[in-house]
């Protein structure tokens, strides 16, 4: 195991952690979080030798190999394929070896380290290679091209492949979700889940840590705090004992309130698509999970829009792309006051192509979009950082939008977004990434839109100001459309989805979880096309492949009956837990009349999740077995 023993780390005159201590497990999957500048990637360093303590000691078993996700953008002109299998470092001291031998005769060499590489697996790596490609988003031929022929967020997926690719005993992630889609989050959830070292996780992705992490330290006050259980665990756990300070008892009172207004709205709007009740019940949870966040530096909201256009937005019979190439076709949507709506599907399917049409950016190849008369757009992306002008300070940003309002309004404004006294009047040369996103994001706020287009907001923020941004986009009286791989942020603000999918932007009837199943169909549909494709019937083999499926057909049909079973478990599992999730959403639950009750549906519900995981374990392993035997029949 780990073990930080009353360690110190200081920087200039600052203490990240003072006489900090924390234990990880061999096989624990934790998260680290804290607000930005607390010393997470600092402990990273400190846990990879590139640091050294203050103070206290660091105890690591010194057989552990440890593999991290390197941030910086590599230059290389290796191509993708071989770069990724580059983090196996042992392997390729084998195949070194190998060439060696081979040049200098020595046979038996050679056969010793032939066998060792057959132990590691080595001659399926270029297949485990390929396979961490097509997770994290690459097509079959970005296989071959070199890594300087990459954009920087794509450079960024090829150093998390090149870190999932090396044998570890710890796995040190920092941020991993940032430059990717929904897609392949999901994809790499999956691939966290089965992984078996131990996992030290940093993320603002408070869904993705709920599905992969079992832990929580959260840095704090120069300290390590440990929770047990995901993210959702730790909230409750700080709100139940923040709630009981009370000296934070009438700003605790005024955040539910606010919540709690949400709530009554929205269930007076709400219909009954999936998505809307989704969103209904994770209002009505940030009510109880309210007192967790009382000392985050951010508290601002969306002003109100004032005069609104119905339609806001109309665009009719689009065809949507760049020069001669057509991305998405005929695109037909109308956006209204109120409408709510996420764009899913896959990276370079057309998402931020139709942000960047609607906004403008980009101009429609055919097809005519009108804008209502009072409509007022507030557009964020991650060019918009881009845009910031590094020698002006954030108040200066808005002077220049608003030059007659005071600068004490100014003040009051950025101080929501955690900007206070001189980092205001600071030019923001040397403004962190989540500085400068925040600044955007403050930027389009306080241009009052009644439209807000949304491309991946809450990359490089923390958790505190994901969690903010939420609250404020509950409240916001406007439109909304939204990309983001952010799974909160979705069900928070989203009554309805367009899915943008081969060449089209449809209404997606479902919600998340009913996507990811169609992302695991689409997979399965594509593999099983892969394995077709180029298989030439002739008339003479054709008696001999009917014997074959049907051989088939015998040894699948346990496993397809089986997988059905576990499908019927886990959807069981899923109404036992939302029913205990709609109990806890009764605001007397919490009274101490009843809080033998309380514990008891915690419990329960506690225990379903772990059914619900072992029954996700199972359905994956037959899903594997399944895929296994296909394979066979198919080779």
């Amino acid at each position: 195991m780990i073990k930080l023993d009353e360690i110190s780390l200081q920087r200039g005159n600052k203490f990240l952690l003072e006489h900090a201590s924390a234990v990880f497990h061999p096989g624990q999957k934790v998260a680290l979080i804290g607000a930005n500048g607390t010393g997470k990637s600092s402990l990273f360093q400190l846990l990879l030798g590139q640091l050294q303590s203050d103070d206290g000691t660091v105890s690591i078993p010194a057989q552990w190999r440890i593999a991290h996700m390197a941030q910086e953008v590599g230059t290389s002109n290796r191509n993708a394929l071989d770069y990724i299998i580059d983090g196996d470092a042992i392997l390729r001291n084998i195949e070194a070896g190998i060439v060696k031998a081979e040049e200098t005769e020595d046979h038996k060499q050679l056969a010793l380290l032939h066998e060792q590489l057959d132990t590691i697996d080595g001659y399926n790596a270029r297949v485990r290679a390929e396979q961490l490609l097509q997770g994290l988003g690459f097509t079959i031929a970005d296989a071959n091209k070199p890594v300087n022929s990459f954009s920087g967020g794509w450079r960024i997926r090829l150093n998390l492949a090149q870190a999932l690719m090396s044998p570890s005993d710890l796995l040190l992630l920092d941020e991993p979700t940032n430059h990717l889609d929904l897609d392949a989050e999901l994809w790499l959830e999956q691939w966290l889940q089965r992984f078996e070292g131990s996992l030290l996780l940093i993320s603002h992705d408070r869904d993705f840590i709920d599905s992969v992490c079992s832990g929580v330290v959260h840095i704090e006050h120069n300290k390590l705090n440990s929770y047990k259980g995901n993210y959702s665990g730790f909230e409750r756990q700080r709100a139940e004992r923040l709630a009981q300070q009370q000296i934070n008892y009438e700003k605790q009172l005024r955040r539910k309130n606010e919540i709690h207004a949400f709530v009554a709205r929205f269930r007076a709007q709400a219909t009954k698509a999936k998505q809307a009740q989704s969103r209904l019940k994770e209002l009505q949870r940030m009510e109880d999970i309210a007192p967790a966040h009382i000392e985050s530096p951010f508290n601002f909201k969306f002003p109100e829009p004032g005069r609104f256009s119905d339609p806001l937005l109309n665009l009719s019979h689009a065809n949507l792309g760049y020069g001669d190439t057509t991305i998405t076709s005929n695109v037909n949507l109308s956006i209204h006051p109120g409408s709510r709506i996420g764009l899913l599907g896959a990276n370079g399917a057309g998402k931020s192509t139709l942000i960047k049409s609607l906004a403008q950016e980009v101009e429609l190849l055919s097809g005519e979009m009108t804008h209502g008369e009072n409509m007022k757009m507030g557009y964020f992306s991650q060019h918009q950082l881009e845009a910031l002008d590094l020698n002006a300070s954030p108040i200066l940003h808005l002077q220049r939008l608003s030059p007659t309002a005071r600068e004490q309004e100014i003040r009051n404004f950025l101080g929501g977004f955690n900007f206070h006294g001189d980092m205001a009047l600071e030019t923001i040369r040397n403004f962190s990434g989540g500085e400068k996103a925040r600044l955007a994001l403050a930027i389009v706020v306080w241009q009052k839109p009644n439209l807000l287009l949304l491309d991946e907001p809450t990359n490089h923020l923390d958790l505190e100001m994901c969690h903010a941004l939420t609250v404020a986009l509950q409240g916001f009286e406007g439109a909304v459309i939204v990309v983001s791989h952010d799974r909160h942020l979705l069900r928070n603000t989203v009554d309805q989805f367009l899915l943008i999918a081969h060449g089209k932007a449809e209404v997606f009837d479902g919600d998340l979880e009913d996507y990811s199943r169609w992302l695991l169909e689409q997979r399965k549909s594509a593999d099983k096309g892969m394995k077709n494709s180029g298989a030439a019937e002739n008339a003479d083999s054709k008696k001999g492949q009917r014997q074959q499926s049907a051989e088939l057909r015998k040894k699948l049909n346990p496993i397809n009956n089986a997988i059905k079973k576990v499908e019927q478990e886990m959807a069981k599992i899923d109404n036992a837990i939302q029913a205990i999730e709609s109990a806890l959403g009764e605001s007397d639950l919490y009274e101490e009349s009843n809080k033998e009750k309380l514990q008891t549906l915690l419990q329960d519900q506690g225990k379903l999740k772990q059914e619900k995981d072992q029954q996700e374990d199972q359905w994956f392993e037959l899903q594997e077995k399944l895929e296994g035997l296909q394979n066979e029949a198919s080779s």
